[in-house]
């Protein structure tokens, strides 16, 4: 997920007209942290075999929070914090925690969101095999506009046909 969001971050920042400003030292931190908060989450239900229930569900939606409570008493955390909390923001308001939708959700946090969810869809999970890239790049780009920002997919697709991401998967 790093390596996938500072070749995100490139892109973006060779856009020319990209007015928004990314602050790479906060974006690696974040990278790196986004999902602290899931060490408040039951092991049950991250190792989960199956779909999760509502309850469960509620409780897994809770990581974004807890993440941000953890990091914000670090003073020079406290901007990651903000970018941990709402990666699981969804462009069109629909994500959580707040309902943020558009430009609302830091930069940083619209990056995460379009590579851990990449990360995700290609990796094996306990209840499902690894997705082809080709099917995860297809539901990014059936999903821009509404789960995900368009410009941090389309930049996302542009760094993975230079090579960019590529390179740095195992």
């Amino acid at each position: 997920v790093f390596l996938f969001g500072m070749s995100v971050a490139d892109e973006l920042n060779k856009l020319s007209g990209f007015s928004e400003n990314i602050n790479m030292d906060d974006l690696k931190t974040a990278l790196r942290l986004h999902d602290i908060g899931k060490i408040g989450i039951p092991d049950a239900i991250l190792n989960k075999n199956g779909s999760l229930t509502p309850e469960e569900w509620s409780i897994m939606k809770q990581h974004c929070e807890i993440g941000s409570r953890i990091l914000e008493p670090i003073e020079k955390l406290k901007n990651v914090a903000v970018i941990v909390r709402y990666h699981q923001e969804k462009y069109d308001g629909t994500g959580y925690p707040e309902g943020l939708k558009g430009e609302e959700i830091p930069l940083e946090s619209r990056i995460i969101a379009v590579v851990d969810a990449f990360h995700a869809m290609t990796s094996d999970r306990p209840y499902r095999k690894a997705l082809s890239e080709e099917v995860a790049l297809s539901e990014l780009r059936s999903n821009a506009g509404t789960q995900f920002d368009p410009v941090v997919v389309a930049a996302f697709i542009r760094a993975l046909e230079k090579g960019k991401i590529k390179k740095y998967r195992g």
